[in-house]
């Protein structure tokens, strides 16, 4: 069994990284921070996880009491891992890791982004100055998921689930949605090409991807 690696320093974020610091803990992490899901989810949100090293981060977490296994009632009779309610208070960190990592002069401009990840990355970028006077509720389809989007005065909300009377609801994959409403794609450009299709009030959907505000990249270091 491999030895946790530990900093034996007194400093809390220290500590916090004895728990949450080896490769994968905070990605498990963030794969349950909309809800439980079964070890073979966590497999599909995390492909380039070993099985055995996706279990030992499992273990790691329970034992820290950030995360707890629990098993479902018949007729599912299956077991999920959720966050605690200690665990939850980990959004903010990946929230203040991703608006820090966004900013990268080395983060690759195309990459494929998982329906969590892009669901966490609308949670974090969401701009109420940039969403002045919007009120609206949104669906999001991806695949055979679907996500409610309520845009208040003030407030954001997205939640697993379909939406009640959306005034619009775009379909596409995590990155086809992630270009258009976190990057720089015209939406109109991202449905000419079929990558994203729009039902409902058109100029609704494009009021949305005005919605977020990603924090400019900084310029590659001088080197020499």
């Amino acid at each position: 069994m491999a030895t946790r690696r530990e900093y034996f320093d007194g400093c809390a974020a220290a500590h916090a990284l004895d728990l949450v610091g080896e490769r994968w803990a905070l990605l498990v992490v963030r794969e349950l921070v909309l809800g439980p899901k079964r070890f073979t989810d966590l497999r599909t949100g995390l492909p380039l996880a070993s099985p055995n090293v996706l279990s030992q981060r499992l273990r790691d977490l329970e034992q820290a009491g950030i995360v707890r296994r629990r098993r479902l009632p018949p007729p599912a009779a299956s077991a999920v891992y959720e966050l605690t309610e200690w665990g939850q208070g980990l959004e903010p960190v990946l929230q203040a890791l991703g608006r820090w990592g966004v900013r990268s002069p080395s983060l690759p401009e195309v990459q494929d982004i998982g329906q969590d990840s892009f669901v966490l990355a609308l949670r974090t970028m969401y701009d109420p100055v940039a969403a002045a006077g919007l009120t609206a509720t949104y669906e999001l389809r991806l695949g055979d998921h679907s996500f409610g989007v309520r845009i208040t005065e003030g407030g954001f909300e997205v939640a697993p689930g379909m939406a009640q009377a959306p005034g619009a609801v775009l379909t596409g994959t995590p990155s086809a949605l992630a270009a258009v409403l976190l990057g720089s794609r015209p939406l109109d450009e991202a449905v000419a090409a079929g990558d994203v299709s729009v039902e409902g009030d058109a100029a609704l959907a494009e009021r949305l991807a005005s919605a977020f505000a990603r924090p400019e990249r900084l310029p590659a270091p001088a080197l020499g």
